[in-house]
Order: structure tokens, then C-alpha cells, then sequence
């Protein structure tokens, strides 16, 4: 029989993969037991039209009016930044976090200042009930005035009650739950996940309405689905922090209306989640002084000079081989800063585990870290601590030499606005170095950084250079 005139075949409930008979296994997608048999017609999701909805026209570029793309500005200046200002009408902003991370706080807190702003909102759960999410709001003290709740997991039924609601916005708590009835796959399945964010943002674009979808993550920390997911969508946020602290971090990935480098520092309280003012200041709070392989380093968050402390613990170990751990860091960082130590400096970590954390949940990837890292490591072997009142900052080579990092003056004036009073740098070749108000200790390699760093003692005075501190030796 021809492709054409079949009326029925298999196909994968998992990913939807069209297959000419029936197997044990998808050979699309790897799953087992996905493989049934239903007519053509089921397998061809119906694509929801608005009623409301106009069929697009080519029209020029420069006769597209950028009036109707104001940005909603949210109360929270922390929001703005990583959302680049404020929600731009018929965006698709993905949140994404672990479990209990903050996400449905967040999104009712967003869901009621859009009300206040712009109008009604809609706010869809598949998890939770309404009585549930009012206590929520109650404990958030989220009148609800304006927010109108549903709780269902049918996509026909919930663009249904948006298109007759027609609201200033739309919620969906989270992706994952949201299945089409056309679909025979569960919901959270790559195909329905696919498909229900395909016809969402069919939506909102045409309706010009902000959607915020919530989604899970998986144990790697990524979104759960589809890849093909990010994609789709314009925003793209990650909710990060320890579980067991107040601080929590929402960071962009993807933004098509701003840039990815900023970060926004919220704090868990009572009342929700709360703007920290300075957050510099908050993930530093509850550090002690002269502590053994502790470490401050400035680093860059967009605009955002951020202070943020490393530590480091080395033990020996009766293993063959010795293990590389880290919170917050790149592990093949680590591994690499932990070898340019053994080989470069003569610091002895290849008989020993080596654990690397930065405080706070605040997860570091630029390489303005590496010397704070690498002394933290020296500290945590030697046993002597960094002088407090130091930062460091400086990107470490595979031949052991230090390197100049971008943005130094910013970074400096951030230490020194917090009370450090000496900053452990590159050797500055070219570049002028700012007046700050900080002594600045230069170092042409991570062995003459440590000797530097750990040759002080809690309220000396920090030698100038390798040469001074050989002559005081």
C-alpha cells in the first residue's frame, strides 16, 4: 500500500517518530515500549487558532512601528536588569530552576506587579490547586485582585479561557504538565512539550501578550525536554542558589531583547523574594576573618562588580587517585589550576583531595578567579591564611604566569568600597594602574603570588614584590 493511502500505522508516544511496523525499541529516540499503532488522523496534532487571530502579510522592515514594543517595567530594578528593562509585549520568557528553588514565588510575585502595570493576568498551574497558590499569595501578600487562577493541564482549554480572557499577560506554571488532547503522548514527552510551547508562543505572538512559562530541570541542571525549547522561546532565566540559604541568583542564558552577562541577586524571606541592595555586602556577611584557604575575588556580572569569597580544603588521600571537587566552579578549572600548582609553584596536591566552593551558590565562570583559587589551594596545603583585607584577581596560564584581566579600575573600586586595602595582581604590562585607594601587590607568576600572599601574616604589611619579600626572608 502507498505512504498516501495508509490509514493507520505506528508511531512513538515518546517522540512521535512515524516508524513502517512495530518495535521494541525507537530507533528515533532510544525509548522502549513507545511504539503503538493509532490511525494517521491522531497523530496529527490540530494547531489552535485564535479566533482573534489575522493571517501575517509581508510587509517592509522600515515600515515596522516599534511603538507597540514598549517594555512593561516591573518594580524590581534586580528584574529589569536581566530582563534588559522591563517584558517586552509577545515575549516567551522561560524560567527554569531546581525544585523548591523559588520559581512559583517568583513568577506570582511577577504575575501581580504585571497586574498592577498592565491589567488582568492569567495565571495557569498544573501542579497545584487554587487553594494552594491563594495561601501562597496570602503568605506574599498578593491581593490577587486582578489575577485570575486556573488550574488545568488541557492546552485547548487554557488558550481558550486566554483568548476570551484576553489578558495582559499569561502564566503557565509549568510547561511540562500542559498536554494537547491531539497528542497521545503523556505530558512532560518531548513531543508534547514541543508542541504545547510551539502553539503557546503561536499565541502570544499573535496576540501580543507576554508569556512566562515555568520549566523543570533535569539532574545536570538543565531544562527537561526538548532542546529545541530554548530555541523557541525569546528569554531564557535560571534561578540558582543554595537550598539551604536565603540567597538565590536569577540569571539570563538567552535574551533576544538584552544581554546574557547580567545577573540579579534576590533573597528568600517571609514576604518572597526580595531585591538585595548590595549584594557584594550579602555574600560576604558571614565570613570570618583570617580563615585557612579563604579567599576573596572580584568578579564581573554584566556591569555588576560582585565580590565573592572562595575556599578551598585539601586532605590526603589512600586513593590512586586523588579527587577534584567543586560548587560553583568549572571542575576541569580546578583540575587545571590544581596541576600549573603542582608543577609551577611546587605545591603538593597530587596525594591529595581537593574540594573547591564558592559561598553563597554563586557559581563563577570567568578566569579572573584562577589566582584567588589557586591561593585558596596554597592556603588550604600550607596552613597559613590569606591576610583578609586582601583580594585576588588574575588569570593563571599553564605555565604558571599571570595574566591581566578585563575591567580591573571597576573591580578595584569594589574592593576598596567594602574596606579591602590590598589587591594581589598581574604584573601590569601596557595597562595603567588605577588609583583606588588600594596597595597594589604585583605578581608575574602564581609561585611568586603565593609567596607574596602567604609570607604575611594577619596585619603586616604585604611585600611589593618577589624581590622585597626574598630580602625580608
Amino acid at each position: 500500500m502507498a505512504q498516501a493511502d495508509r490509514k493507520s500505522g505506528f508511531f512513538c508516544t515518546q517522540c512521535g517518530d512515524e516508524t513502517p511496523r512495530w518495535a521494541g525499541r525507537c530507533s528515533a529516540c532510544g525509548a522502549w515500549n513507545t511504539i503503538v499503532e493509532a490511525p494517521a488522523a491522531e497523530r496529527a496534532p490540530r494547531r489552535w487558532v485564535a479566533p482573534s487571530a489575522s493571517a501575517a502579510v509581508p510587509q517592509l522592515l522600515a515600515e515596522v512601528s516599534l511603538d507597540e514594543a514598549q517594555r512593561i517595567v516591573l518594580p524590581s530594578g534586580e528584574l529589569n536588569r536581566v530582563l534588559g528593562g522591563g517584558i517586552v509585549p509577545g515575549s516567551v520568557v522561560l524560567l527554569a530552576g531546581d525544585p523548591g528553588i523559588g520559581k512559583s514565588t517568583l513568577f506570582l510575585q511577577i504575575a501581580d506587579a504585571l497586574a498592577s502595570a498592565a491589567g488582568a493576568v492569567l495565571y495557569v498551574s498544573g501542579e497545584e490547586s487554587a487553594h494552594q497558590v491563594r495561601m501562597r499569595a496570602q503568605r506574599l501578600n498578593v491581593n490577587g485582585n486582578k489575577v485570575h487562577f486556573l488550574s488545568e493541564t488541557s492546552l485547548e482549554r487554557v488558550l481558550e479561557h486566554a483568548e476570551r480572557l484576553r489578558p495582559a499577560a499569561l502564566v503557565v506554571d509549568s510547561i511540562q504538565t500542559v498536554a494537547a488532547d491531539a497528542l497521545p503522548s503523556a505530558p512532560g514527552s518531548v513531543n508534547q512539550v514541543r508542541e504545547c510551547a510551539r502553539q503557546l508562543m503561536h499565541w502570544a505572538k499573535g496576540t501580543r501578550t507576554p508569556l512566562l512559562l515555568a520549566g523543570h530541570v533535569t539532574k545536570e541542571g538543565d531544562v527537561a525536554g526538548p532542546r529545541v525549547l530554548e530555541h523557541m522561546v525569546d528569554v531564557v532565566l535560571y534561578l540558582e542558589g543554595d537550598l539551604l540559604g536565603p540567597l538565590r541568583l536569577l540569571r539570563a542564558t538567552k535574551n533576544r531583547f538584552g544581554s546574557t552577562n547580567e545577573v540579579a541577586v534576590f533573597q528568600m524571606e517571609a514576604g518572597g523574594l526580595m531585591e538585595v541592595a548590595d549584594p557584594s555586602q550579602a555574600l560576604l556577611a558571614a565570613r570570618q576573618k583570617d580563615q585557612v584557604g579563604d579567599v576573596v575575588v572580584p568578579v564581573l556580572e554584566g556591569t555588576r562588580p560582585l565580590l565573592v569569597e572562595v575556599q578551598a580544603l585539601t586532605a590526603p588521600t589512600s586513593m590512586p587517585t586523588p579527587r577534584r571537587l567543586s560548587s560553583g566552579l568549572e571542575q576541569a578549572r580546578v583540575v587545571m589550576l590544581a596541576a600549573v600548582l603542582s608543577q609551577r609553584a611546587r605545591i603538593p596536591l597530587g596525594s591529595c583531595d581537593v574540594i573547591v566552593n564558592v559561598v553563597g551558590g554563586f557559581r563563577v565562570t570567568e578566569p579572573a578567579a584562577d589566582l584567588a583559587i589557586a591561593l585558596a589551594l596554597a592556603s588550604s596545603v600550607r596552613g597559613v591564611p590569606v591576610p583578609s583585607d586582601t583580594v585576588a584577581i588574575g588569570e593563571v596560564g599553564l605555565s604558571g604566569e599571570l595574566r591581566w584581566v578585563p575591567q580591573m579600575e571597576r573591580r578595584l573600586r569594589e574592593s576598596a568600597r567594602l574596606g579591602f586595602t590590598r589587591a594581589l595582581m598581574p604584573v601590569a604590562r601596557g595597562q595603567k594602574l588605577p588609583d583606588v585607594g588600594l596597595e597594589l601587590v604585583q605578581a608575574a607568576t602564581v609561585a611568586e603570588a603565593v609567596r607574596l600572599a602567604l609570607s604575611a601574616r594577619p596585619g603586616a604589611r604585604l611585600p611589593s614584590s618577589i624581590g622585597e619579600d626574598l630580602a625580608e626572608g
